[in-house]
């Protein structure tokens, strides 16, 4: 069984804490084995004309690359990289902390816990502030 769905189900709640303004951070970590890709971390970015794209920084032993995306052009380019080689995607929110997470059959699942930060990211409050969310 596929893992899609779940994590389509996770990228939901990505989008949703966007939307609502309680977006802290998204991190996806845990390796399998040692790789050259360590992490990958996923921030919005304010344009200059208004809006907001996705920022993904992957951080590689030697060198991080960053790139910008819609936020559906980023769930398409995060996908891939979910069982290889990462097992867990964090998604950090002033309301709770949310992990998808691969079991070592691959079977996907959410686990929620309480909130690690307390306020979302400053781009978050100035999207806000600014009326684009």
């Amino acid at each position: 069984m596929s893992y899609e769905p779940v994590f389509a189900l996770f990228w939901e709640r990505v989008k949703q804490s966007i939307q609502e303004g309680t977006y802290a951070k998204l991190t996806l970590a845990k390796t399998i084995g040692d790789t050259e890709l360590k992490n990958m971390y996923i921030r919005p970015v304010l344009l200059e004309e208004g809006g907001y794209t996705l920022s993904i920084i992957a951080r590689y032993k030697t060198e991080e690359i960053e790139s910008f995306h819609s936020i559906d052009e980023a769930y398409a380019i995060l996908f891939p990289y979910m069982n290889n080689p990462f097992m867990t995607a964090l998604l950090f929110t002033t309301e709770n902390d949310i992990t998808f997470k691969l079991n070592k059959k691959r079977v996907g699942s959410i686990i929620e816990q309480a909130p690690t930060f307390k306020s979302a990211s400053d781009v978050i409050i100035e999207m806000k502030d600014k009326g684009i969310i």
